[in-house]
């Protein structure tokens, strides 16, 4: 080896190594400081635009609750109507009269603002909403129609109409949270303390003291 090839094998081995080795193109890319901060940064856009969209898309409009308040109230009124006449209790029969005429007060008071406000119609009510809705009250009639046949109407009758009450108070105090006007809200606010004044009957029944 001469003196010139020497130097040359020296200058090789000195030379200095990229970082990451013989990495290159894609990788060289992939491991930059800047493409792991615009990655994370993405990332925490999609994240908060996916959050947004889960907060933002469960929130229903005033039009909406009511539509979904006066579908609850009617359906509740047809399962009355059809069960009740089968309750043995007189005391349970007299409840649910009772809850029947908050329901009919409360549904006609709702639809009298959706017609007012909205100029609504029953026809505007989507495919969807409406078969959730009959979902919901036929699962509540195929129980006590099994409670009837079972013999024990009375007391799963008064269990189902205490839940019903706790899930339209719920609906009505949202409906109530989003609007602004004050008829509505009175309508609401008379119903909500009825229906609180008779759950207590209905959750408290028990057929060995009726």
């Amino acid at each position: 080896m001469d003196g010139q090839q020497y130097l040359n094998q020296i200058s090789e081995l000195n030379r200095p190594v990229r970082p990451g080795g013989k990495k290159s193109g894609i990788s060289g890319i992939l491991s930059s400081k800047f493409f792991i901060v615009g990655a994370i940064g993405v990332g925490l856009l999609i994240l908060i635009i996916i959050i947004g969209a889960l907060m933002g898309g469960g929130k229903k409009s005033e039009k909406d609750l009511a539509i979904d308040l006066k579908l609850h109230t009617d359906n509740i009124v047809a399962v009355i109507d059809e069960y009740q006449p089968n309750v043995k209790s007189s005391a349970l029969r007299s409840y649910s009269a009772s809850l029947r005429g908050v329901l009919s007060n409360t549904s006609n008071g709702v639809s009298s603002y959706l017609v007012e406000r909205y100029n609504f119609k029953d026809k505007e009510i989507s495919k969807a909403v409406q078969e959730q809705a009959q979902l919901t009250l036929d699962e509540l009639a195929n129980e006590l129609f099994e409670a009837k046949i079972n013999g024990i109407l009375d007391r799963i009758y008064a269990h189902k109409m205490a839940y019903e009450i706790s899930m339209l108070t719920t609906e009505e105090e949202k409906l109530s949270d989003a609007t602004k006007n004050e008829s509505l809200q009175g309508i609401l606010k008379e119903s909500y303390d009825s229906l609180n004044n008779l759950y207590s009957n209905f959750n408290d029944f028990s057929e060995t003291k009726n």
